[in-house]
């Protein structure tokens, strides 16, 4: 026989009810707090004005003395003599003209002035420009006279400064200049050396001497 509990006695039953109704009260309480005023009991503090008066202050006139003139000095002029001898100039200008004083006339050229072209830079020559003597003269000259900088040496700084210059039609050397820096003081040590090449042989145009454009490669290395 199948035992039945009886439902009387099942706690469960008022559970849900208790749950509603303890809600309820919890959010009956929370808005009594929030709705609650209090008022302070008792007579209110009264302030009363303040009946001291200030009175006008006196402020002396204060009275400040000039200062005293400084005292004048006396300049006294010493007058020395002049050791400058100028030598006797025996110029004999004549400022009285007459009208029969024949005065040369200016003559102005009506041509236009004479503008001097610069000869054109060449980038690309048929001969080529080089340093005399070609080069293992021109690696005999870097040998030399090109210095390694100490700074560039303390650093370990090494590599190929790359100058760009210009070969007059003589030989000379003019507008150096730094395409590829590696700093240090190499390139101002490039362009030093640079500078102070002797003359080249000039690149040539159908066998005449032109002004060219010449890109060298000054390396760098720590041995």
């Amino acid at each position: 026989m199948e035992h039945k509990k009886n439902s009387k006695t099942d706690l469960r039953r008022w559970s849900g009810v208790i749950f509603n109704l303890s809600l309820a009260v919890s959010m009956l309480l929370v808005l009594l707090a929030f709705e609650w005023k209090s008022y302070q009991e008792g007579p209110l503090k009264q302030i009363q004005a303040s009946q001291e008066q200030w009175d006008d202050l006196d402020v002396p006139i204060s009275i400040q003395t000039p200062p005293s003139p400084p005292p004048q000095v006396a300049l006294i002029i010493i007058q020395k003599p002049d050791d400058i001898q100028v030598e006797d100039l025996d110029y004999e200008i004549d400022v009285n003209t007459t009208e029969t004083t024949v005065i040369p006339e200016v003559v102005l050229v009506d041509s236009p002035p004479i503008e001097e072209e610069a000869d054109e830079i060449v980038d690309f020559t048929e001969v080529q420009a080089s340093f005399k003597g070609g080069m293992d003269a021109w690696y005999e000259y870097l040998r030399k006279n090109l210095t390694y900088p100490s700074q560039a040496r303390r650093m370990g700084i090494e590599g190929t400064v790359l100058v760009r210059f210009v070969v007059n039609k003589d030989g000379s050397v003019q507008d150096v200049e730094v395409l590829r820096t590696i700093g240090g003081g190499c390139d101002e040590e490039a362009m030093k050396v640079i500078q102070n090449s002797p003359a080249w042989n000039p690149g040539k145009m159908r066998g005449i001497p032109v002004r060219s454009r010449q890109v060298i490669p000054i390396k760098f290395k720590l041995n």
